[in-house]
């Protein structure tokens, strides 16, 4: 996630003055719960490392639910003794309660969107006949689950819009099953499937629809290895054991993550296969000759290539293969291989992410972390850049070939998501559903600036803040980061970083080396051998932070989730004296065993593995947060959160982590776990479990840098 922060004049800073009493009183009550230690002890190219919280993987063990139950009770124990908790509870209710609602899209005879009333947990389907017609609740997700952890992952359509297919995800998991109902009617067509895992639904016509899944593994299903992904053809109205296996059954065609989808004009199955989060197989099957064969597109896993869509047997691919920041060319379907592939949108200096919609091709490009949009036809002639609102993010242009118009939304770190209509023929935008958040934009203003890291590299951030703040070194401060897996991170608003900005804060985010703001080459540069890069980008942006007088050590936050648990665990065990505050949200923070669990092998392509060689061995071992808490070391106030039906990077991590700390930490800052029960790696997180995290999360952030009050109230 991302998060928006502000700040507040320092005459209100000056007076909440650090209180080490008031830590000391709560700390010295604080009894962490006693953690066992066992002998385990592993082998790597001759080094022995114990592993004494190996316990705790077994996340279906008695003795580590009483270990999560109690850790439980101490951090909510400390957390409760903060004294403006409600108050930031109280006020992100109040912010998070306006009505939201989703871009149209158009399917048969009906207009569906999504909707939040305010504080509903899950957002509800709607329909209605025209634009002008009353809506109507196609499906209620809050209604799936009494506690509304229950969430709808995917929604689909047949062709002609009559029959609808939608996954749900239970507890978080990524473990889903899917749903077929009559589109009309809500009927139940068949026996839901089960044990779908990372896979789209791509129908075929109105016949049926394709998608990917695992085995059941042995053991747990929520960390058990899953490395053999198999792409299924489900036909309407047949039981899923007679589901045709499409690709993945055999030897040949093993790899972990396997996806198929069928191109808008129904010509086309493509069939992508990989082994890691970067690069893949590109394979098309030809749905017109019922006997037709798997075409190889590209095998080189060098590379990420895709079809972006299809017309009149030319496919349109989207490809970083000799363009690191990505191109789109064209091919005769019937001899698809790269030896004939014609550019269509060249290689530029900016990163290319192009969709499809209204007949046109729509090339929206990163510049320095911003969008710029261009239109194209499919001939390949620029028809125009579409004027976007202002300086942020631009995300959208993706409609049906015969839609007559195209929905974007539009938003920055202090401007909450609007949603853009626009003419396809004209270029002209027109506002179509207004953020109602109660959040003035015109009091903040996001920055963007560029420091230097470790190794002369210039690192983009956008530091955002409420206008007028005083750079005097005291303001409440938040860093985000994630670096890594050729990832993005763009201006976004957050509504519950709404509420930091008025209490207060400074929320800064860096574009790290391993994310994808730069292309290829940027993400190549923070992974395996030169992971330490991402580190050193985001330990030079506290520094400049604190240079450039926003902010001191004493009022300095890390925060990140998944990879950017990992940067925050790494940073905090490098250089612990940086941060008064450190927040790794579900981390992978055990490098020499993530690779075990679930899918983590498919992280090797950035993390390399403690297998791979002794000289990868040990550097993984060098920055392992699990293997790098030293003891007596005085670590930043932690707060670790994660989910306990967590099936991406098992909880396991976050456990040994706080295990650790709480045995080695030196000094009075906390080291604790928040383990949220009945909730996975983050999305479909009910609001009401949202909002709750936040508050914890702002009130132990704020707490641990001194203050007694929120900041904005002296």
């Amino acid at each position: 996630m991302k998060y928006l922060l502000g700040a507040v004049a320092v005459s209100l800073l000056t007076a909440c003055s650090q209180s080490p009493s008031n830590d000391e009183e709560v700390n010295n009550q604080m009894q962490y719960p006693e953690t066992r230690k066992g002998d385990v002890v592993d082998t790597y190219f001759g080094t022995e490392v114990a592993d004494p919280y190996r316990w705790l993987e077994d996340d279906r063990s008695e003795e580590t639910e009483t270990w999560v139950k109690a850790q439980n009770e101490v951090t909510f124990s400390h957390l409760e003794k903060i004294p403006f908790r409600e108050k930031i509870e109280e006020r992100l209710t109040e912010l998070w309660n306006y009505e939201k609602v989703s871009a149209p899209r158009f399917e048969g005879d009906y207009i569906y969107f999504y909707k939040n009333d305010g504080l509903q947990n899950q957002y509800v389907v709607y329909r209605k006949k025209s634009e002008d017609a009353e809506a109507e609740v196609f499906l209620d997700p809050n209604k799936f689950s009494e506690d509304g952890t229950t969430s709808l992952a995917q929604l689909t359509f047949s062709e002609d819009g009559s029959i609808a297919a939608y996954s749900i995800s239970e507890g978080g998991s990524d473990w889903r099953k899917i749903i077929v109902i009559d589109a009309e009617t809500g009927d139940q067509h068949e026996e839901p499937l089960v044990d779908v895992k990372f896979s789209g639904i791509s129908w075929k016509g109105n016949e049926g629809f394709y998608y990917s899944s695992y085995d059941k593994p042995e053991g747990s299903e929520l960390s058990a290895k899953t490395d053999q992904h198999k792409l299924y053809y489900h036909e309407i109205g047949t039981p899923q054991s007679e589901d045709d296996l499409i690709f993945g059954g055999t030897e040949a065609e093993k790899h972990r993550y396997v996806g198929g989808y069928v191109t808008e004009d129904d010509r086309f199955l493509v069939v992508s296969a990989a082994n890691s989060t970067s690069g893949n197989k590109l394979y098309i099957k030809d749905l017109t000759q019922p006997d037709s064969e798997l075409v190889l597109v590209d095998g080189n896993m060098d590379y990420d290539t895709s079809v972006l869509t299809s017309q009149d047997g030319t496919l349109y691919l989207e490809t970083n293969m000799d363009a690191p920041n990505g191109r789109v060319v064209t091919v005769d379907a019937s001899n698809p291989t790269p030896e004939n592939w014609q550019d269509f949108i060249a290689h530029s200096e900016h990163v290319l992410n192009p969709s499809t919609g209204a007949g046109y091709i729509f090339a929206e490009y990163m510049v320095d972390a911003v969008s710029k949009v261009e239109q194209y036809d499919y001939d390949g002639k620029k028809v125009r850049d579409i004027a976007l609102p202002g300086v942020g993010s631009a995300s959208g242009f993706s409609e049906k070939k015969d839609a007559e118009k195209v929905y974007y939304s539009f938003t920055n770190y202090s401007t909450p998501s609007t949603i853009y209509e626009m003419n396809p023929e004209t270029g002209e935008s027109t506002v179509y559903e207004e953020s109602g958040a109660d959040f003035d934009p015109n009091q903040y203003v996001s920055k963007q600036v560029f420091y230097t890291s470790k190794d002369g590299t210039e690192v983009p951030m956008i530091i955002t803040h409420k206008k007028g703040v005083e750079l005097n070194g005291t303001n409440p401060t938040i860093l985000y980061g994630y670096g890594g897996f050729n990832i993005s991170l763009t201006p976004s608003f957050s509504i519950a970083n709404a509420a930091w900005l008025e209490m207060g804060g400074v929320y800064a985010v860096a574009n790290l080396r391993g994310g994808g703001e730069y292309g290829k080459e940027w993400h190549k540069a923070g992974t395996k051998m030169q992971k330490q890069n991402v580190f050193d980008d985001f330990i030079a942006a506290a520094e400049y932070l604190i240079e450039a007088d926003y902010t001191s050590s004493e009022r300095l936050a890390v925060r990140g989730g998944s990879n950017g648990g990992l940067l925050v665990g790494a940073v905090m065990t490098q250089r612990p004296e940086l941060f008064a505050v450190a927040l790794p949200a579900v981390g992978v923070l055990d490098m020499l065993r993530y690779h075990t669990f679930t899918a983590g092998a498919g992280w090797a392509y950035d993390y390399g593995t403690a297998e791979d060689s002794k000289e990868m061995f040990e550097y993984l071992l060098n920055y392992s947060p699990v293997h790098n808490v030293e003891q007596g070391v005085e670590y930043p106030a932690t707060l670790i959160t994660t989910g306990d039906h967590d099936d991406r990077v098992v909880p396991a991590h976050s456990f040994k982590f706080a295990a650790e700390l709480q045995d080695k930490a030196g000094g009075d800052n906390p080291q604790l776990i928040r383990i949220e029960t009945n909730a996975g790696h983050g999305a479909g997180t009910p609001v009401s479990k949202t909002i709750e995290q936040y508050s914890d999360i702002f009130g132990f952030t704020l707490y641990h840098m001194g203050f007694e009050s929120l900041p904005n109230e002296k």
